[in-house]
């Protein structure tokens, strides 16, 4: 069985399997399937007539999951025999005495009943029961039990896959936002000369229509603006974010948790520098960075 702890692939919360077994006079089936959720959320629906059956299941699966809302459902069924049901003759004779008395009766009053088949008769309450004895049910449970390695194999074998093409799609993703962060460094410079030309003739506005200004207030009120403005701070973090990202990715334990919460750092970050761009080709950025945040996080919904 694929413990939950063994180094792994990424792997979606998505994933189904299905088996089918028997061990006479049983036969039965699996189903398990499973969707994204933000813990372990596990329902058994397995036969209560078979002791000791769904907690082993259910640590089963505890120990295969770490995350996901997952169903299994066991169907067991047992084989007719011919040989199930007998006769009961007391009870025969019961029935006939009293059709007797029912013939005779309608017979005095003027009615002509048809005479019942032999089927009508077998038909009737307690004329025939089951012969079959009480199964030990032990042999069949273990049976079962054996089967859940690979059935759960088969079910992470299927979230792996679909794991792999998550990872894929983040991936990509991540090149895309890596792009962005380098074209809007690039942008930086040019930013800067916009910023600084505008800055310059605000302040001739200002010293045109100002007596005795301070020049070295005038200084220090222009550094604080080039401070609250600068954004390389938010561009080192998304570079440090993707790094992490793709670190995640890479890695062997659940990461579907840090993912999700790594996406709100990214959209904090891609906000920010919107807010703070003062210049039309980086705020163009931080959109396309704020909608590429939005679509991984759709995705890294569905990780483990």
């Amino acid at each position: 069985m694929t413990d939950k702890s063994t180094p792994s692939a990424a792997r979606s919360m998505t994933g189904f399997a299905s088996a089918k077994g028997a061990l006479a006079p049983w036969s039965w089936s699996w189903d398990i399937r499973s969707v994204n959720a933000r813990g372990l959320d596990v329902r058994v629906r397995v036969p209560d007539w078979i002791d000791g059956l769904e907690p082993q299941v259910r640590k089963a699966i505890a120990a295969a999951v770490s995350r996901g809302n997952v169903t299994l459902s066991l169907r067991v069924t047992r084989e007719n025999e011919d040989s199930g049901q007998t006769l009961n003759r007391a009870a025969l004779d019961e029935v006939l005495g009293t059709m007797a008395d029912i013939h005779a009766r309608a017979g005095q009053v003027g009615f002509e009943l048809a005479p019942p088949t032999a089927a009508d008769i077998a038909a009737m309450r307690g004329v025939l029961q089951s012969s079959q004895t009480e199964d030990d049910t032990d042999p069949l449970a273990k049976d079962l039990v054996a089967e859940l390695p690979a059935l759960l194999e088969n079910f992470n074998a299927m979230r792996a896959h679909e794991g792999a093409a998550l990872v894929d799609i983040l991936t990509g993703q991540l090149d895309q936002i890596a792009a962005l962060v380098a074209q809007a460094e690039g942008l930086l410079d040019q930013r800067s000369a916009a910023q600084g030309e505008a800055l310059r003739t605000a302040l001739a506005r200002v010293m045109d229509n100002t007596d005795g200004a301070d020049p070295g207030r005038v200084e220090q009120e222009l550094a604080l603006i080039a401070v609250k403005a600068d954004v390389r701070e938010e561009l080192d973090r998304l570079t440090a974010h993707v790094a992490q990202a793709r670190s995640l990715l890479d890695g062997t334990a659940p990461r579907g948790r840090k993912l999700d919460f790594l996406m709100q750092e990214f959209n904090r970050e891609a906000n920010t520098l919107c807010s703070k761009a003062g210049f039309q080709p980086l705020t163009r950025i931080g959109l396309d960075l704020k909608t590429l945040v939005d679509q991984m996080r759709e995705q890294v919904q569905n990780i483990e």
